[in-house]
């Protein structure tokens, strides 16, 4: 873990464990002192005062083993506290094919059961099943979803594939979304995996790129982000082009994102860092590296939590991995 050494980056001594030994993480909520963390396979891990406790789902549908698919999204109601009600986005096989889906999830005596779904027939093909769920400043569900591996569905408003989605809580379409009657956002994405805000409710969003030209964008109702007719630096009337790319000849694969005093930390892949973006001067840079891949973060006041995601199938697992570290920002900010 030499590497995450280098000027600039914080130290590994400076990075603690909260959590090891997990399998394939994916996304995690933090309520207090208490986290809730989702396996691809199809568990919830609950972190409580140093412990860990690996808590089963029942879904209604069977959890495709699909590549990237799984267990993906989890966000806490806002009244959990009352109605243990949380959103789940999983990725399921049935007679009728692969799709995924956003449901309500009731915790029940160490079990998580779905209640209802919300929405259904999300496309789900070989890859890019989007996934990211959070909940806005405006008290509405946002949902990433993925091209599904057909690239011209991005660009289609009536599929929900390769979009940006958001829902009143209650599973109904907001009356304020930029299309009628549709629960879509945004449009034109590959894969994005990311959604945060700033203080001022600026809306940004991270999206794997077709091989390289990865993509940080700033998310605005109704517009459309290029995919498959741009991607990168490239620029066309009508379309948005990202604020942050990795250009042609690198990989980041950026997943979960948070917002830090005007920067952007990016939760990143094929990276592997958590990667820091300056939305004032523009500036960018590995944050934390050594640590393999890098699936999602959250940031609790000046407090960063990210999780490994070397035990996947892609990565490089170190012992006990996969891990939740945890570091603070002010060190270098």
């Amino acid at each position: 873990m030499e590497d995450a050494q280098e000027e600039g980056t914080v130290p590994v001594q400076d990075v603690e464990v909260v959590a090891e030994n997990l399998e394939v993480p994916w996304s995690f909520e933090k309520l207090e002192d208490t986290i809730y963390l989702t396996e691809r396979a199809g568990s919830i891990v609950k972190i409580e005062n140093g412990q860990t406790e690996r808590q089963s789902v029942e879904l209604e549908e069977e959890l495709s083993t699909a590549s990237e698919a799984g267990l993906l999204g989890f966000v806490l109601a806002p009244d959990f506290p009352e109605s243990n009600l949380a959103y789940a986005y999983y990725t399921y096989e049935s007679g009728d094919g692969q799709f995924n889906r956003i449901v309500f999830l009731r915790l029940n005596d160490n079990v998580w059961g779905e209640e209802r779904v919300l929405l259904d027939q999300i496309p789900s093909g070989t890859y890019h099943h989007g996934g990211r769920l959070k909940i806005g400043a405006d008290e509405k569900l946002y949902a990433t979803t993925g091209d599904a591996s057909t690239s011209e569905i991005a660009q289609d408003i009536d599929s929900l594939g390769g979009k940006i989605l958001r829902m009143n809580l209650d599973g109904s379409i907001p009356s304020d979304n930029p299309y009628s009657n549709s629960y879509v956002f945004s449009y034109g994405h590959r894969n994005p995996q990311g959604i945060t805000w700033s203080p001022d409710g600026t809306m940004y969003a991270s999206e794997h790129g077709n091989n390289a030209n990865d993509e940080i964008n700033k998310i605005e109702s109704g517009q459309n982000y290029g995919w498959p007719i741009i991607e990168g630096d490239e620029e066309q009337d009508g379309l948005v082009s990202p604020i942050f790319t990795s250009g042609d000849e690198s990989t980041w694969a950026p997943s979960g994102m948070g917002y830090y005093n005007g920067k952007l930390y990016v939760a990143a892949l094929r990276g592997s860092a958590v990667l820091e973006f300056d939305l004032e001067t523009q500036e960018q840079r590995e944050f934390i590296t050594g640590l393999g891949r890098i699936r999602e973060l959250f940031i609790d006041g000046d407090t960063l939590y990210f999780l490994s995601n070397n035990s996947d199938g892609r990565g490089n697992p170190q012992n006990n991995d996969d891990k939740l570290y945890k570091t603070s920002l002010s060190i270098s900010n």
